[in-house]
């Protein structure tokens, strides 16, 4: 009796357990009793992006501005050494992709140079052009490692802005070389999810050129539109090293948008990456304001320029866009900064959620972009639940028609699978999808592919003349091996399947590996505890099969 008792008390403690798991997907969890909620399982199975909507998107990352952004920096502090150093340079220069051209005021400068460029920015070979001018040209190695740690702190940075973002159970993973997947399951409001995502998130201060002339021709505004008609204008007269940007501007009881022009600095004093907070504030006359944090070099940093620049205007950018131009008053110490502009609560918050998970190391761009409608994915569910049903009816129903008490038996451990596989989803919080579906349908089948091979072997050995008993323990021995072999290579396929394959085939080959694992258990142990139990109550002479 001890065998039989032990493998009873299992099956009661699996069907208990998968029950708890799965009851919060259920709507009678809502109406359990607060203690029970916060002791015992509370997340249900959570449905896919097919299944409940959303979006799926495919970024590619442009790894080659990763390079000039590097280069581009490079030459920032490349100009800074050289001055601190005093050596005689008129001018450095990104002249390419991965160039950086460096026009010395007397031939005599190069060695210095040379040598200087060479312990600084190992990563750069040098070359001469001409007596005053050297060409500094990125290593192919050093690009390709650019190359690839942009798009690792791209996967990266994506994956902070989600989840700070606040969705549940989202997909982002590499494809290919340089491109990343991002799934995201119930989000409401597509439009703003893909600007948080895509926006490079460049932040920088740079100082306005308020002493040339076109400074002072410049619009005071122009509406939205129109910027192309000014850089038109005004680019031909403005010197290489200054750049035109535009402030945003909304007029909040008419909506309209207006742009305010500023001559500006092409070299940024300061930039995001000395960041290490950014947080939503309101201002005194109820505005939202970003307030950045810089750590202890930037800070420095920060202060330094502010107390150069007393009674000048300081531009904050981001993403090419000038957020404010305040006039520095004062010298600004503690490490703080505001970003204020036109924009409201939850577009202060995004903002702040970008700066805090970090910009991008390049821009990426949208290659796909699918949305998929909260009403598909009922469709699909309904469709999804109507085939279970009916498959699983007629298995049910072929079962007890061919096999008559042993079928019912059958389809006794199948209900039983199903049960557990369905519990098992929950308590793992997987990821159901359609393909999900397909999987649990086709764990239907297989759920009583080993009890037919059982059944036909009980069927053989009583058509030797064994008794009952005997006749069902033979038919399980012999068809042990069998089912183990069919159930392994099966479960092989299913592991493949979730380690190469991506999203929904991810989901087909969870609900597989666990189905048939289940199904294991419950072909081999939950009906023969049936089979025993007959057998114990009395001698049974003849088996319904």
């Amino acid at each position: 009796m001890k065998p039989v008792a032990g493998r009873l008390f299992l099956l009661g403690i699996a069907v208990v357990v998968s029950l708890v798991f799965f009851l919060p997907s259920t709507p009678l969890f809502p109406a359990m009793p607060e203690w029970w909620k916060q002791h015992l399982p509370n997340k249900g199975i959570t449905l896919g992006l097919d299944l409940q909507g959303g979006i799926h998107l495919v970024l590619e990352v442009e790894a080659e501005r990763a390079i000039e952004i590097k280069l581009d920096r490079d030459v920032t502090t490349m100009t800074e050494l050289f001055a601190e150093k005093k050596l005689q340079v008129e001018s450095v220069k990104r002249t390419g992709p991965t160039e950086i051209t460096v026009a010395l005021s007397r031939p005599e400068a190069k060695e210095a140079v040379l040598t200087l460029t060479d312990d600084q920015f190992p990563m750069l070979s040098g070359r001469s052009s001409g007596d005053r001018t050297l060409v500094l040209a990125l290593k192919p190695d050093e690009a390709e490692r650019i190359k690839k740690a942009a798009i690792s702190q791209a996967l990266e940075t994506v994956r902070n802005r989600v989840d700070q973002f606040g969705v549940a159970e989202p997909l982002i993973q590499q494809q290919g070389l340089r491109q990343i997947v991002v799934q995201l399951p119930g989000v409401k409001d597509p439009g703003r999810a893909k600007a948080l995502i895509k926006n490079t998130a460049l932040l920088e201060f740079k100082m306005l050129d308020e002493d040339h002339k076109v400074a002072r021709e410049l619009p005071s505004r122009v509406p939205a539109g129109k910027e192309e008609e000014v850089l038109k204008e005004f680019g031909p007269q403005i010197p290489p090293e200054d750049e035109i940007l535009f402030e945003r501007h909304v007029d909040k009881q008419t909506g309209r948008v207006m742009k305010t022009p500023y001559l500006i600095k092409k070299r940024a004093v300061l930039t995001g990456d000395v960041l290490t907070d950014a947080r939503v504030a309101i201002g005194q006359f109820q505005e939202a304001y970003v307030s950045v944090t810089f750590d202890s070099t930037g800070a420095k940093l920060f202060e330094r320029i502010t107390a150069e620049n007393v009674k000048k205007r300081m531009a904050i950018i981001l993403d090419n866009t000038v957020y404010s131009a305040p006039v520095i008053q004062e010298r600004i110490g503690g490490g703080r900064a505001q970003i204020t502009g036109s924009f409201s609560t939850e577009e202060a918050n995004d903002l702040a959620i970008i700066l805090r998970a970090g910009a991008l190391p390049a821009p990426v761009k949208i290659i796909q972009d699918l949305t998929v409608g909260p009403s598909l994915g009922r469709d699909s569910i309904e469709k999804g639940v109507r085939s279970t049903v009916i498959a699983g009816t007629l298995v049910v129903l072929f079962m007890v028609v061919y096999y008559r008490l042993s079928g019912a038996i059958a389809d006794l451990a199948l209900m039983l699978n199903l049960l557990c596989l369905i519990g098992a989803l929950a308590g793992l919080n997987a990821t159901l999808t359609l393909p999900g579906i397909a999987g649990i349908i086709l764990t239907i089948g297989m759920g009583v592919d080993s009890n037919v091979l059982i059944l036909e072997r009980i069927r053989e050995e009583l058509r030797t003349g064994k008794p009952v008993r005997p006749a069902v323990d033979a038919g399980y021995d012999k068809a042990f091996l069998t089912i183990v072999d069919s159930h392994v290579t099966t479960l092989i396929t299913g592991f493949a399947l979730f380690l190469f394959g991506t999203g929904p085939i991810k989901g087909f080959a969870v609900t597989l590996c666990l189905g048939i694992a289940i199904n294991l258990f419950t072909a081999l142990v939950g009906t023969k505890v049936v089979y025993d139990l007959l057998n114990r109550r009395g001698r049974m002479e003849r088996l319904s099969i």
